[in-house]
């Protein structure tokens, strides 16, 4: 009997099958996810409470159930039976392994095994690091070093100063009267003994510095010898770790995490396709969804539907809303389940390929302004023939030249955008959004009532892109971007709270993940899909844009009612 093969807690009938496994970048979750879910959650609450018990009477309380990305699969034994497995994204409390979830592809905590003692070695190197860093005779020859440069420097300005001051009063003398040829050669003695007398002087200065800089020099070689020994030895360790994860997909293959990172994948098909030749980011492999199909194969279950959703509170950086299901990263992921999914009956992400109805607001020989809808790109995406603003721009002005779009829109946001139809223009209107002398406003639908304290206000929370989760964006105060919004309550009604935005710096996807993070607004943009909860659409609008005219100098605003 499977102890990690999960039952429903009702007959499943073969017509509520799915008949092929939904691709992990781009689903919707199967009604029988959402049931596992619902059993998977209440196994984590009988944990945490079972941790709150163990934990009440202790002064330093261990790993808590912290949020974490969770997954399940549903599965089908040979013999016709439906299940499903759970899994847990990277450590639950601290651990790799509960009797609960499907185990590790590679569990590296094992405390005599080879990643425990060469871990080991390097935080021993990392303590010698910090020992001679902290050293008091290391700082000591630093400091003194510091302080005798400092001194000679301002020795040497003030020679340098005199030798200025002596040429200047040899080039007056010159100017005053004719010199007799002794007095010409005097004045050129005088000023090689003076050039002479300041590089004896630099020499001295440099030979007293010597001792210093050798004190420090042998400080800094032995720092720098331990810091690239900590460099290979952890690219050393990295490697041999991905070399322990070993991955099956279901033609019966296998492989290691390195070499499916390392080596160009050129079998992966379709939208899962993932070519690369860099090492593995940190953590490939323990992600849920891995962990589930290797499981399975192992056990000859059979794969029927996937999903992963987010449990317990966000994270400061990302935006994670607990309870939904999230698209596999493909930072991480994305080699990682081209391989692994080879062989089975899988469904292709769904793409929006109709031509949607474009309005136009305004159009000259230099500018239009259009209303682009939702669910548009405003250009194109990898796949060039799938319809996009800039393509319905082009077809529209074909005498038109330059960039075209002077702004985007997010192809789930709709409202007013600016086109330039001459580069002239173009470099005008950008110069425009730089100096900030661009009004806009949006409007959106937040999935939540604010409170009466949230009427209105400035977030200023510093963006960048996530490398392992593209397109989401993340909050981070030292590689962040600078993002300001502001913003005014209009309406709460049925739950629900209607806001305006001005948005005072442009980075990608700012208003989505100001309006949804726990140190902004705290309330997702109903129907978002990376940062909320998807719905028939993103229910943000931007409504209002406001600019100088390239050519008339004349002030345009340009209004659009949201359609919600």
């Amino acid at each position: 009997m499977n102890k990690l093969l999960h039952h429903f807690t009702r007959s499943i009938a073969s017509e509520e099958l799915p008949e092929q496994l939904n691709n992990p970048f781009c689903y919707t979750p199967h009604p029988l996810c959402i049931e596992a879910v619902k059993l998977v959650e209440a196994e984590l609450e009988r944990l945490a409470t079972a941790t709150k018990r163990q934990t009440c009477n202790t002064i330093k309380p261990p790993t808590a159930l912290e949020g974490k990305m969770m997954g399940v699969l549903v599965v089908e034994t040979s013999e016709g039976e439906v299940g499903f497995l759970a899994a847990f994204s990277g450590l639950l409390m601290g651990r790799s392994v509960h009797p609960w979830f499907v185990p590790p592809l590679f569990d590296p905590t094992l405390p005599e095994g080879y990643f425990r003692r060469e871990e080991a070695q390097i935080s021993c190197i990392n303590r010698h690091i910090k020992e001679l860093q902290e050293r008091a005779d290391y700082h000591e020859a630093r400091r003194a070093l510091m302080e005798q440069r400092s001194e000679n420097d301002k020795l040497l300005a003030a020679m340098r100063k005199q030798l200025a001051e002596a040429k200047e009063a040899r080039q007056l003398l010159r100017q005053q009267g004719e010199l007799t040829t002794a007095d010409e050669a005097r004045l050129i003695k005088e000023s090689q003994f003076q050039k002479a007398e300041y590089k004896r002087k630099e020499r001295s200065l440099l030979q007293q510095l010597t001792p210093l800089e050798q004190r420090v020099n042998e400080q800094e070689e032995r720092l720098q010898q331990l810091k690239q020994e900590r460099k290979q030895r952890s690219s050393a360790l990295q490697q041999w770790l991905f070399e322990q994860y070993i991955v099956r997909n279901a033609r019966g293959e296998q492989t290691t995490i390195w070499q499916l990172f390392t080596t160009p994948c050129g079998t992966a098909e379709g939208e899962l396709k993932g070519l690369t030749c860099q090492a593995p980011p940190a953590g490939t492999g323990d992600c849920a969804a891995p962990k589930l199909l290797q499981y399975a194969y192992n056990h000859q279950l059979r794969p029927l539907a996937l999903a992963e959703w987010w449990w317990g509170p966000s994270p400061l950086t990302e935006i994670r809303t607990p309870g939904t299901f999230y698209p596999a990263c493909r930072g991480k992921c994305g080699p990682l389940l081209a391989f692994m999914l080879q062989g089975l009956n899988t469904s292709s992400p769904h793409e929006t390929s109709e031509e949607k109805e474009i309005e136009l607001l305004y159009e000259d020989d230099a500018i239009a302004v259009v209303v682009k809808p939702a669910g548009l790109c405003s250009v194109p995406g990898k796949d060039s023939s799938l319809p996009s603003l800039y393509a319905w721009a082009r077809r529209r002005y074909p005498q038109a030249e330059g960039p075209l779009l002077v702004h985007r829109l997010d192809m789930d946001t709709s409202g007013v955008l600016l086109l330039a139809l001459t580069p002239e223009a173009y470099r005008h209107l950008q110069q425009q959004f730089t100096d900030r002398t661009v009004e806009k406003r949006y409007e959106a639908l937040l999935q939540g009532e604010l409170l009466y304290a949230h009427s209105e206000g400035i977030i200023d929370l510093p963006l960048c892109l996530d490398p392992f989760d593209r397109p989401r964006q993340m909050v981070h105060p030292l590689h962040g971007k600078p993002a300001l919004t502001r913003y005014e309550v209009i309406a709460r009604y049925q739950g629900q709270t209607r806001i305006a935005f001005f948005p005072l710096t442009g980075r990608t996807h700012q208003l989505r993940v100001h309006a949804a993070h726990p140190s902004g607004l705290a309330t997702p943009i109903l129907g978002d899909r990376l940062y909320g909860t998807p719905d028939e659409r993103l229910y943000l609008h931007a409504t209002h844009l406001s600019f100088t005219h390239p050519i008339t100098g004349e002030r345009l605003t340009f209004e659009s009612h949201p359609p919600f």
